[in-house]
């Protein structure tokens, strides 16, 4: 009884042991770096314009040659000025913002073609990515050669009798979509490349999204006189503020590196 015993245990702590070598084999860790940039209504048209840097960490599991699963952490800034555009009454408009941007995602990736690190046959596919995940926004704008939050102000109404809406949260869901490619270099690390939309369901990284512009004398008054201010830079009394029929999208596009945290050539997939 003893031997059945002793042999059991040997035999579980060995499966054990295995299943945890198994994972680290198809675990990868990796580092991100590239841009970030934005989408709405102080950037409406050209993405690639106000591009700053951004990087993260990421982990994935491959559990097929064809899909695997990933956990990123992205940190990158957004900004957007109606000083740059073309557009004359956005340039009137004369609004501002920047923001950092703090992002938890997960999700799958499918190659394209069969991928397995190390593998001379199988070393390089492109990809597509989809994740779901949320991500801390705080809106600030520069004013008398200031930085300030724009949130608490509640520059549309906000939280007043002028405005049914409450302070938007500054933690949002987003669902990341993008493209990419990855190549093994040599037998553990791999190289990707990638770039990503992020869909989000508020309207507010800008701080921007009604069509009218509130009253700001009424404003002053429930609000402060500084909220009233940053509401409305234009000088008039009334024009176009927002646009709340669409939300705002970000992006981020880069490479990262990858590391194997065991040996491949251990889980051999079959394709």
């Amino acid at each position: 009884m003893k031997i059945v015993q002793l042999f059991l245990y040997v035999f579980l702590s060995t499966s054990s042991f295995g299943q945890f070598h198994t994972a680290l084999s198809r675990s990868e860790l990796g580092v991100m770096i590239g841009g970030t940039s934005y989408i709405g209504e102080l950037n409406p048209y050209a993405p690639y314009k106000g591009v700053n840097l951004a990087g993260g960490i990421l982990y994935r599991y491959n559990v097929h040659s064809r899909m695997s699963v990933r956990l990123n952490f992205l940190y990158g800034n957004l900004e957007g000025d109606d000083a740059n555009s073309k557009i004359a009454i956005n340039k009137e408009r004369n609004l501002n913002f920047k923001t950092d941007i703090f992002e938890f995602a997960g999700g799958v990736e499918f190659n394209y073609f069969p991928f397995q690190l190390g593998h001379k046959k199988y070393k390089g596919t492109m990809y597509v990515l989809a994740e779901v995940g949320v991500f801390k926004m705080n809106p600030k704008t520069i004013y008398n050669d200031s930085e300030i939050e724009l949130q608490p102000l509640g520059t549309e109404g906000q939280g007043t009798s002028l405005n049914s809406k409450k302070s938007y949260r500054l933690t949002q869901l987003t669902v990341p979509i993008g493209v990419g490619a990855k190549i093994s270099m040599g037998k553990r690390a791999s190289l990707n490349f990638e770039i990503g939309l992020r869909k989000t369901f508020t309207d507010y990284i800008d701080d921007v999204s009604s069509s009218i512009y509130v009253d700001p004398a009424a404003l002053a008054l429930e609000n402060g006189s500084l909220a009233a201010t940053l509401s409305n830079r234009s000088g008039r009394l009334y024009g176009q503020r927002g646009d709340s029929a669409n939300k705002d999208w970000y992006m981020f596009g880069g490479m990262m590196l990858t590391v194997s945290l065991g040996d491949p050539k251990k889980c051999a997939f079959r394709n």
